[in-house]
């Protein structure tokens, strides 16, 4: 390995193989109880909860350690009814003739449409834009590596970190998205990746049984 500036590894512990097991298996009981939803209560959720999640998903590995993300967290109400109206805008179109009857057949079992009254009811909207350039101090010159890994690794840890304090929340992405920088105040040399709901359930919540359905270990893994 080359010379590099470096620090001993201090704050790592290691656990005896029981407890990881346990923990493994203690987090992919809580992992099976995050769902996606579309019907949020209005109930605030202090953005200090937010921030927290936020930072968490700043730890996130990234190309470089460049951190290539900005996350643009909404919670002003006249935001989110223009950023709906914006969305919605987006999605009319997308259902009534952008997307293939493929794609509309394959969203049919979750139920969604081009209504998006949950931008508006959630009490907080996270935009996560990618950084082509930036580097280490946003300097807007320097490029940055491998932005959609390291946005998507960092998104992952987000809803991670929201689920874990007790939210609920659903990823949504309208396409285009670059109506998103106007109202983020990001530049245009940021790419939009995503828009995370994220609240309460409202009391009618559900669960679409389509999306319960997931892929067994051997379908997602192999051990060789």
């Amino acid at each position: 390995m080359k010379d590099h500036d470096s620090t001993p590894l201090t704050d790592f512990t290691e656990l005896p193989p029981s407890q990881m097991l346990d923990r493994a298996q203690e987090f992919l009981a809580e992992m099976k109880t995050r769902h996606s939803i579309r019907h949020f209560s209005d109930r605030p959720v202090d953005q200090a909860v937010i921030a927290a999640a936020i930072a968490a998903a700043g730890r996130a590995p990234s190309g470089a350690n460049h951190q290539p993300w900005h996350f643009c967290a909404i919670g002003s109400a006249e935001k989110k009814k223009r950023l709906r109206e914006l969305a919605e805008r987006e999605e009319r179109a997308f259902y009534d003739g952008k997307a293939s009857e493929e794609w509309l057949d394959a969203l049919s079992p979750l139920g969604t449409d081009a209504d998006k009254p949950y931008l508006e009811h959630a009490p907080w909207i996270i935009a996560i834009f990618g950084q082509r350039k930036g580097g280490m101090y946003d300097d807007g010159e320097q490029q940055n590596y491998y932005v959609p890994e390291s946005v998507g690794i960092a998104m992952g840890m987000l809803i991670t970190a929201l689920h874990r304090s007790g939210l609920c929340m659903l990823t949504h992405t309208p396409k285009p998205m670059s109506f998103l920088h106007d109202l983020c105040d990001r530049p245009k040399t940021e790419k939009p990746y995503l828009l995370l709901v994220v609240g309460y359930p409202a009391d009618n919540a559900t669960v679409p049984l389509h999306s319960l359905k997931k892929k067994s270990l051997d379908q997602i893994a192999s051990f060789i």
